[in-house]
């Protein structure tokens, strides 16, 4: 039972700096399109929160799925996966967005990218543990 309640608390905590490392990379992200094309900051807050779930699940499965497993393909996988999900779901409103999804796309593989290595380098560094 301990051992359970090590893991969920592992993966809560996995989950958090996924949330908060996919928030870094979406801020980053929103500060670019802000530069340079005009952008709607008044729904910001429900977007970072947004980020922020989605940031969390990815860590938690992630956690799950790279395991102790060294296959670059396999976490690579994660991100696209998760990626592809989130930046093609507009597809289902409109269908004439090209450009807009494919920004979406490569926006979501980058924050997945940037919580993925984050995420790699606490496990490397033992500040958290995979899942056994």
């Amino acid at each position: 039972m301990e051992h359970l309640q090590a893991e969920r608390i592992e993966s809560v905590k996995v989950g958090i700096l996924g949330g908060l490392s996919f928030c870094l990379g979406y801020g980053v992200f929103f500060l670019v399109n802000w530069a340079f094309f005009p952008v709607e900051t008044n729904l910001l807050p429900v977007k970072l929160i947004i980020a922020l779930v989605t940031g969390f699940l990815f860590g938690v499965t992630y956690r799950y799925v790279v395991r102790d497993d060294q296959n670059p393909f396999l976490k690579d996988g994660v991100v696209l996966a998760f990626a592809l999900v989130r930046g093609l779901a507009p597809v289902e409103i409109a269908h004439n967005l090209t450009w807009i999804l494919l920004i979406l796309v490569i926006e979501s593989i980058f924050c997945f990218t940037v919580a993925r290595f984050t995420l790699d380098l606490a496990f490397y560094r033992n500040w958290l543990k995979k899942s056994q």
